[in-house]
């Protein structure tokens, strides 16, 4: 009997479907615009451009604009690239624009579907910015689509590590640009760093485009970017405490799989302190519980965690001598990543590579808060319903499925779960070699760069030709994948071809397309498309007769996600394909969260050797676990956001009160009411209200005035004097110091004051925000421990941050203040003591450059003959000698002491 939801989602659909069914009103009204804009001539489409931009910059709204500007749009796109859109397609940019999270297999050109709502929010002139998960693919998606927003009169820019100031500040004034995730918030906090308004690069938050975006927002969401300086130099410790760590047995540790962590035991604690003492690093008579051991500790459990947490080719690299951290999500490189809290030192030291001082953060941002800062947000995917509910409480986002274009056509097979990983790497080599042998391309999924490289010998071992793509070949990565769908191909990935570049059967038209269209820029782009297409046909015959591309999986995910999406890579476009996981007791999955029932289940069938269990059943689960982990997850990135969020609005009144500084012309207001608060806090603090006379604290009150505002005032005097009381000598103190400004302002003169009251306030900000930052760390670190009193963490956390913030502006008000009374203007004296140290340092300077000259061409002197032809009365027989070079004419004397005086 079926239930009463089942009933009446026959009846009235899915709201899944409901959505879907409400755009085809709309695309109807795009697809009726065809025959008009496809009559204009090219000047035409961007005339229409020109037209669309006043009217939405004149307040009519961008749905209104909907329909027009996608039509012109598809038609740009047509032309320009030879791709005309599918309705779907269409449907995928409505829900983009009306800030929901697209989800679209693979191979449904989500691409293109991007430029549809970033056109039409282009309009607006605020900019839109389109995420990418890598530099290639911001790179390529800009130079690719950057032919249809050209076609359009629009501009396109991308962003990309190593940029000038002034390359990014022009990418962001485009009116699309495409970046990836990390250097959108590093530029983000870079930016709120700067002193100056014109050196800032990203112009707001207008509309985000977040390609992969399961990617970005979840999988990323629980590393916060991190802007960091160096801190004190420890790498003797680091080494000092690796040759530790292999001297230390099983029972000295305990290791927790599931939440990656690893703890000493009792017995691991005596044995460590009696090494340490033993090697020098721990005081003789100190122990480990100690409160001035606090860093050793520290050191050695990293240590410790570096050694039996992370391994080499599955968590990091070794790469020119350096630790670089692979992605576990999509197996890539991150470069310019590291651990945090002396972790990354720790393998450094344990691999034997050059140890990077530790970092102190100067700012940091989470990507969830960072996203959040966008009035308008969206994002594509082929996998994002697992995550709907995250999606929908932490941003706001719909997640709407939008059908393919064409059935889904794959075949996915059961899980086949062997007892041994031998067993089942067996099997797996079995099942390549049967695909390969009928010419079925085959993509074989691992899990870290190690077990890919496992599989790879293996195949050698068999002579099975094939391609291994891990984060060692991420060069080749868009070339490696491009060829996975030709007739016989063996691709070994790890989850790095989960995403990106799309695996054609018989090999990827697009990529060819480009390069053809590169190669000869004069021809129809229509017209190498059509021909390469035909070319093509046969190939992809042939592999569709072979069954089309064959996914194995070695092992399963934490995440569901990141196999729905290895799974996605075949049966593009309704493309024939199959998929398989094939599994052991073994796998990490299996060991830490597999349940315990499906252990005893296989066991008490008695399996033989090399036999599989294949069952429905093991899938659900199997999925039983992985949900499991994914809630875990959520709970650990829910957790990290509510700690951020407490950051996060101080950072942005930090960062609002940095650009209300950099726009003021005058800041002499605000400068004067920091002075007067501080004044108000010494005469509180040394003369405190409903006191007598004898009470108050004159000369603690003297010596604080001499400190603060470096003004020697008669306060004993006044306090003294009959009938005064607190207020009075408050307002003389004030008056004082703003006479004693005054001065200063008339002296240095009004324009130079006002420059140097915003670098002082700008400077200090910046040095307090660090030192609060800090603190927020080390509170943050042992806020936790109040859960054992009874008492909530995130709330102890929230009141001791405030109060922490509070005192960090007190701090702020003094340090400006005490900055600005000892300023001075520069007298003579002094400029002329800085002219003669500046000449020293020059004449220094040209002494080593004779010196070096000398010894590299030997002695040049009065006999030094002149060049040959050298006129003196005629320049241009002297050629062209730098300054500090001899001069032509012979006399031995520098060019700029010589005939370069005259030049």
């Amino acid at each position: 009997m079926l239930g009463i939801g089942t009933v009446a989602r026959k009846v009235f659909g899915t709201a899944n479907d409901r959505k879907v069914k409400a755009t085809r009103g709309l695309v109807g009204k795009i697809n009726a615009l065809e025959p008009e804009i496809e009559a204009l001539d090219d000047a035409g489409l961007i005339a229409r451009t020109e037209e669309l931009r006043e009217r939405a910059q004149a307040g009519e709204s961008l749905d209104a604009l909907l329909p027009e500007a996608f039509a012109n749009c598809r038609e740009a796109a047509r032309r320009a690239l030879g791709l005309r859109a599918f309705d779907v397609q269409l449907m995928g940019g409505i829900f983009l624009h009306q800030g929901n999270i697209s989800e679209m297999k693979t191979g449904e050109g989500k691409t293109l579907v991007a430029t549809f709502p970033a056109y039409l929010n282009a309009l607006t002139g605020k900019g839109v910015h389109i995420v990418t998960v890598n530099d290639y693919l911001a790179k390529r998606d800009a130079e690719w689509m950057g032919k249809v927003f050209a076609a359009l009169g629009m501009t396109t820019g991308v962003v990309y590590p190593d940029q000038t100031n002034e390359e990014k500040t022009a990418a962001y004034a485009c009116d699309v640009t495409y970046a990836t995730n990390n250097e959108l918030g590093f530029d983000y906090l870079r930016d709120n760093m700067k002193s100056e308004l014109s050196e800032m690069s990203q112009r707001g938050h207008n509309f985000a485009i977040v390609d992969e975006v399961d990617s970005i927002l979840i999988d990323e969401a629980r590393t916060p970017l991190i802007i960091s300086g160096p801190a004190q130099d420890r790498s003797d410790l680091y080494i000092a405490i690796d040759k530790l760590i292999p001297e230390l047995k099983e029972e000295h540790y305990s290791i927790d799989e599931k939440t990656r962590n690893v703890t000493f035991t009792d017995e691991g604690n005596e044995y460590l302190e009696e090494l340490l003492v033993i090697r020098g690093i721990l005081p003789e008579g100190q122990s480990l519980y100690d409160p001035e051991s606090t860093t050793i500790v520290h050191h050695v459990n990293q240590g410790l965690r570096a050694h039996k947490l992370f391994a080499k080719d599955k968590e990091y690299i070794v790469r020119d001598g350096e630790v670089v951290l692979i992605d576990e999500f999509t197996g890539r490189m991150m470069s310019g990543r590291r651990l945090s809290d002396g972790l990354h030192q720790a393998i450094e030291a344990k691999e034997g590579c050059d140890i990077k001082p530790e970092n102190v953060t100067l700012a940091s941002v989470t990507f969830q808060n960072y996203f959040r800062l966008y009035d308008k947000l969206s994002g594509m995917t082929g996998t994002a319903l697992t995550e709907a509910e995250e999606f929908a409480e932490i941003y706001g986002l719909g997640v709407v499925e939008v059908p393919t274009n064409k059935p889904i056509a794959r075949i996915d097979k059961d899980d086949a779960v062997y007892r041994t990983a031998e067993e089942k790497y067996k099997a797996v080599i079995r099942a390549i070699k049967e695909a390969h042998e009928k010419g079925q391309p085959t993509l074989v999924g691992t899990t870290s760069i190690e077990k890919s490289e496992m599989l790879s010998q293996m195949l050698d071992a068999e002579g099975v030709a094939h391609n291994v793509l891990n984060a060692r070949q991420h060069e080749k990565e868009a070339q490696i994948v491009g060829d996975a769908g030709k007739l016989g191909a063996v691709t070994i990935a790890t989850n790095m071809a989960g995403r990106g570049t799309d695996i054609k059967l018989g090999g990827n038209v697009d990529m060819k397309v480009l390069e053809a269209i590169a190669a000869d820029p004069e021809t129809d782009p229509a017209e190498i498309r059509a021909r390469i297409e035909a070319e093509h046909e046969a190939a992809e015959k042939a592999v569709i007769d072979a069954g089309g591309l064959f996914v194995l999986a070695t092992e399963r995910h934490e995440s569901r996600r990141i196999d729905n999406q290895l799974r996605g890579r075949s049966g593009r476009q309704g493309d024939p394909g199959q998929s398989a996981f094939y599994l052991s007791l073994d796998d990490d999955l299996m060991r830490i969260f597999g349940s315990e029932r499906l252990e005893k289940v296989l066991s008490g069938l008695g399996m033989k050797e090399d036999e599989a269990i294949i069952h429905p059943w093991v899938n659900k689960s199997l999925e039983r676990a992985q949900a499991k982990v994914e809630g875990r997850n959520f709970d650990i990135r829910k957790q990290l956001l509510k700690f951020d969020d407490v950051m996060n609005e101080q950072r942005k009144v930090i960062f609002k009160q940095r650009l209300d500084i950099m726009r003021a012309d005058d800041l002499s207001d605000i400068v004067k009411d920091m002075r007067n608060e501080v004044v108000d806090d010494l005469v509180d603090q040394f003369m405190p209200p409903k006191t007598y006379a004898e009470q108050w604290d004159m000369e603690g009150m003297h010596a604080a005035i001499v400190e603060q505002l470096n003004m020697d005032l008669p306060v004993q005097e006044w306090a003294d004097e009959e009938g005064v009381d607190d207020e009075d000598i408050s307002e003389r103190i004030e008056k004082a110091a703003n006479e004693m400004m005054a001065q200063k302002a008339a002296a240095f003169g009004p324009a130079n004051m006002r420059m140097v009251e915003k670098q002082v306030l700008l400077q200090t900000i910046d040095t307090k925000w660090r030192e609060h930052l800090l603190t927020l760390e080390h509170l943050r670190s042992v806020v936790g421990f109040r859960g054992y009193a009874q008492r909530d963490p995130l709330n102890e956390y929230k009141t001791e941050a405030f109060q922490l913030f509070e005192s960090m502006l007190d701090g702020l008000r003094q340090d400006v203040t005490r900055q600005l009374a000892q300023v001075r203007p520069m007298t003579e004296e002094d400029r002329k003591a800085i002219m003669e140290q500046m000449a020293q340092q020059q004449a220094a300077l040209e002494a080593q450059a004779d010196a070096a000259r000398t010894s590299e061409d030997g002695p040049r002197g009065e006999n030094a003959a002149a060049v040959e032809g050298f006129d003196e009365n005629d320049p241009e027989t002297w050629g062209n000698p730098g300054r500090n070079a001899p001069c032509p004419c012979g006399s031995g004397k520098k060019f700029k002491h010589c005939h370069g005086r005259l030049a």
